[in-house]
């Protein structure tokens, strides 16, 4: 009797991953328990069958004698027994990742390779565990170097729950205020009930307001309080457009004082933990403690200082400009000047902390004498060519005046 074509053990794209563990009788389209068709006169027993085998079966099948939880272990297949099998296009749906991502992670040693089976590559739950594992670490921040690193180590038999706690735990929230959402409509009340599309959208660049998708009349406020100082402002008088200038200046200076006081706890707290990457399990755990402890301190210190300062500063400020004869313009206190986080680092390995500002005001008169050599230099050509002759000195306070 001709033999019937076989099927492959692969499922064909798109086949749901639970047809692949169903018992083989289940791959006939027979009911549970029914005889299997011989092709014999109604009656003949199917083990009358010379080869030992059920005419038409498919291919893989154990003998009829068998054990139906036997057949799926003799399976020829290499499958074990109620394992998932994928091909890599039911893996990209499973995962949400795409088939070309799945081959990018092979190659960058990520995900381990498919099993070759004739000519079909077949993953299985392993795959998809692992690109699970892999999108998750991406949300939480790390790059894909990182991502190799901390799977190497999964895979040397070092948890990655310590590292996963440390993880989370410098991506938490660092305040207890709540976000909120605000309409269109209420927006333009509180700042006078006149709309600002200019102001708008500095608040959005600035990230004060954030749009919502698909509400085109709503935003969301990730922090109120920064919102009501902006409206308090506002109500005593000062531009909308004042305020998103004075936040920008005061966003660069905190950020450096964030970015100091990370750099100076790396060096004398959490260097210990980080030295070595990824760090053991139970040295991120660790680590994750002492910065629950820690984080309070940065804000406890700013607010600590800022007051400290405006105790200073405010009195002497206020007694300045109720003198008599008190002066309208600039005095000849020191001010405080925004610089990018990258210059005064980059200062710091030249010169050392102590002596940035010393540095920086060095480079700046260096800069205002050079530009004074330059006028000096272009007056005297000036004063070659000035039929009035005038000299060098009088183009020179010419053009300080101009910069003043």
């Amino acid at each position: 009797m001709p033999r019937a074509p076989e099927t492959p053990a692969v499922e064909r794209p798109g086949t749901e991953a639970a047809d692949a563990r169903r018992a083989p009788e289940a791959a006939t389209g027979e009911r549970p328990g029914a005889a299997a068709p011989t092709g014999k006169r109604p009656g003949t027993e199917a083990a009358e069958a010379p080869t030992g085998k059920r005419p038409g079966a498919e291919a893989g099948e154990a003998p009829s004698g068998a054990r139906p939880d036997a057949e799926a272990a003799e399976a020829p297949t290499g499958k074990r027994p109620g394992a998932a099998e994928y091909r890599i296009e039911d893996l990209a749906h499973l995962s949400g990742a795409t088939v070309r991502t799945i081959r990018a992670y092979q190659d960058r040693g990520l995900l381990p390779r498919p099993e070759r089976r004739g000519r079909a590559n077949v993953y299985g739950d392993a795959h998809l565990a692992r690109l699970r594992q892999i999108a998750d670490l991406l949300d939480r921040g790390y790059t894909l170097a990182s991502i190799k690193e901390l799977l190497e180590a999964w895979d040397a038999g070092r948890g990655l729950g310590g590292v996963l706690g440390l993880v989370a735990e410098v991506n938490g929230p660092w305040t207890d205020e709540q976000a909120d959402r605000i309409t269109r409509a209420e927006l333009d009340e509180r700042f006078g009930g006149v709309p600002d599309e200019r102001a708008v959208r500095e608040a959005v660049a600035l990230g004060v307001l954030e749009p919502v998708p698909g509400r085109d009349d709503e935003f969301l406020v990730p922090s109120p309080q920064e919102l009501s100082v902006a409206v308090e402002l506002y109500a005593a008088g000062v531009p909308l457009l004042a305020v998103a200038g004075h936040l920008r200046e005061l966003r660069a200076q905190v950020e450096h004082i964030a970015t100091r006081f990370l750099e100076f706890t790396t060096e004398h707290v959490f260097a210990r933990y980080l030295g070595h990457r990824p760090p053991s399990d139970a040295e991120a755990t660790e680590a994750a403690e002492l910065v629950r402890r820690l984080r309070p301190l940065a804000q406890q210190t700013v607010d600590a200082e800022l007051a400290r300062a405006m105790r200073t500063f405010a009195p002497r400020h206020l007694q300045r400009h109720l003198a008599p004869g008190a002066p309208t313009g600039p005095d000849g206190e020191p001010r405080s000047v925004a610089l990018p986080a990258d210059t005064v680092r980059a200062v710091q390995e030249l010169v050392g902390t102590e002596h940035v500002a010393a540095f920086v005001a060095a480079a700046t008169e260096r800069e205002v004498r050079a530009r004074t050599l330059d006028a000096l230099a272009e007056a005297g050509r000036d004063a070659r060519r000035d039929p009035e002759g005038r000299g060098p000195h009088d183009a020179l306070h010419k053009e300080r005046g101009r910069e003043l």
